[in-house]
């Protein structure tokens, strides 16, 4: 068997094909996933702030973090149920001291392996 050879033209045009029979990438949806990637890591920065301590929720983004109603946060703020603080008319929240707050209203968990579940098995 004879070693075929070739020369530097047939070379770089194999070199071309091959490159571009590997590269068939759908573009749109390869900027549509960098973007999503981006926008997912960059999410945890998009709270006004530094740091969690210094870290403002407003109420879009309280609500929007509780899974709730806006109209629900105005609720515990105007019954003062909720820390927050105020900025001309505007409300804002400290993340920290809402997750103090949150932590304040945990419901303890029933341990399921008591006793009497142990017998009913």
């Amino acid at each position: 068997m004879t070693p075929i050879e070739f020369d530097n033209f047939q070379v770089a045009k194999m070199k071309n094909e091959l490159m571009k029979a590997e590269i068939h990438i759908d573009s749109e949806a390869f900027v549509d996933e960098i973007v999503r990637r981006v926008t997912k890591a960059l999410k945890p920065r998009t709270i006004v702030g530094k740091s969690d301590e210094e870290a403002l929720y407003t109420v879009e983004s309280l609500a929007k973090f509780l899974e709730v109603s806006p109209q629900w946060v105005y609720a515990r703020v105007q019954f003062n149920e909720i820390p927050h603080f105020k900025v001309g008319k505007l409300c804002r929240f400290r993340k920290v001291e809402i997750n103090r707050w949150l932590d304040s209203h945990k419901v303890p968990a029933v341990n399921p392996l008591s006793k009497t579940m142990r017998m009913t098995k």
